[in-house]
Order: structure tokens, then sequence, then C-alpha cells
């Protein structure tokens, strides 16, 4: 697991001094960027997919406060990097994750980052097991993993799965697109006893809504949106047995 991070502290030594400790101690550690002040903050946050900040309290036209205010709906934990410890209340109101004193302590920080790792692989965890059980116990459903949570989708609406590397983009019959962080073989196994066919190795289609099929060394379908998605010779004929 890698968790990407930033940190957000006005003083460029104190910065230099994190990074170089998090690259040898926590090498588990990306860090995507620097900031020294909100506004600078905000840009990295939102142009990131993020694990972890490192915030200082103190900082030019705002403070640590100020900027997990303006971001609002937070999907990243926060470690406080600050010199005074009368902020500690205030970082536990705002969900902390860690609280390390400066000067920083190379053991705490190992076990801020430990104790981050620990509660992102938890989540990472809970949201590997969500898709099955609610595969099988909700019939004619399939979740969808966010960062957030999981979005349920009727799995009738789904015209077809293309594989995007280590990404799966999920076709609705309402013209809309979901980009998942899932490998297509996760939603081949999920799918296989809903009516999906793994037609190709970059294609999962809903059997339901193939209208034509066209022969040829494997051949082609052609779904009910229009969509030709050619066939492999070697899925042909699991393809052909759903019309036996």
């Amino acid at each position: 697991m890698k968790l990407n991070a930033i940190i957000v502290e006005d003083e460029k030594t104190s910065r230099d001094i994190l990074k170089n400790y998090l690259q040898k101690y926590c090498p588990i550690v990306q860090v995507l960027g620097e900031a020294e002040n909100v506004d600078e903050a905000l840009v990295l946050i939102r142009n990131n997919s993020l694990d972890l900040v490192f915030l200082d309290v103190e900082m030019p036209y705002g403070n640590a406060f100020d900027l997990l205010d303006k971001v609002g709906d937070i999907q990243f934990e926060t470690v406080f990097v600050t010199a005074y410890n009368h902020y500690a209340v205030d970082a536990l109101n705002a969900h902390a994750s860690y609280y390390l004193m400066k000067p920083i302590s190379i053991d705490e920080l190992i076990k801020a980052v430990d104790y981050v790792t620990e509660i992102k692989t938890k989540e990472s965890e809970l949201q590997n097991a969500i898709l099955v059980p609610k595969i099988t116990s909700v019939n004619g459903k399939i979740t969808i993993p966010q960062l957030d949570g999981f979005e349920i989708l009727n799995t009738a609406d789904i015209l077809y799965c293309k594989a995007d590397d280590n990404y799966t983009e999920i076709y609705l019959n309402n013209n809309k697109k979901k980009l998942v962080s899932k490998t297509l073989k996760y939603f081949d196994d999920a799918l296989t006893e809903s009516g999906f066919s793994r037609v190709h190795k970059s294609y999962l289609v809903n059997v339901n809504e193939i209208v034509k099929y066209q022969k040829g060394k494997g051949g082609s379908v052609l779904l009910s949106n229009g969509k030709q998605i050619m066939v492999s010779a070697s899925k042909k004929a699991q393809l052909l047995a759903y019309f036996k």
C-alpha cells in the first residue's frame, strides 16, 4: 500500500525535515506536493487523490481549521504538526488522526503513519468485502466502490463493462458511464451468475442486451444501444451457450 500525501507548512526548513524523515523512515508515504499557505493547500487537495495531509496549524492568511472548513467533505486522514499543544482539543474536534509536536519525534511520526495505514487498510478491506455479499444477498443489485462509500446499481441497467488497465468502465443503458478502480476480472467474477459473459479480454457484456450475433472467427455482438463488440475465438463457445 502507498499513502499519497501532501505537506502543508509555512516554513521550508520544517517541510524539508518532515519530507526527509518520511523518505527515510516511512517509505510507504509518497509526498505529492507541498504548500505553505491555505490557498496553495486547497489547490493540491482539489487536484490530487490524497490519503494523508500533514498539516501545520498556524499559517499565513488562515490556519489549519480554516483550511479544513474550506475543504468541506474530507476524504483524507489528517496529521496535525505544531509547536503548540493547546490546539490538541481543536484537532480532535476536527477528527485528526494524529497530533505531532515539533520538533518531530521519528518514533511518533512512524506511529502516526502506521495508524493511518491501519485505517486505510481497514477501509480497503471493507470496500472489497462489500461487493460480493451484496450481489448474493440483494438479487439484481451490485455495489460500486467509491471513495466515500458505495453506489448501488441494478445489474439489468448495465450494458457492458470495458477494461481500462486496473480500472473498469461500466456503461449503463441511460448513456452514463462509471469508472471504477477494480479490474474487469473482478466484475467478471462478481457478475458471472447474473447473465454476463466475458466475450473478449477487454469486454464483459450483459447477454440480455445482445440483439444480434454476427458470425466470424470469433464473431461480434451488437448491443441494444448500437455498440458492436468483437468476440474472441476462445470466448465464442461460452457466449453461444447462453442461446442454446
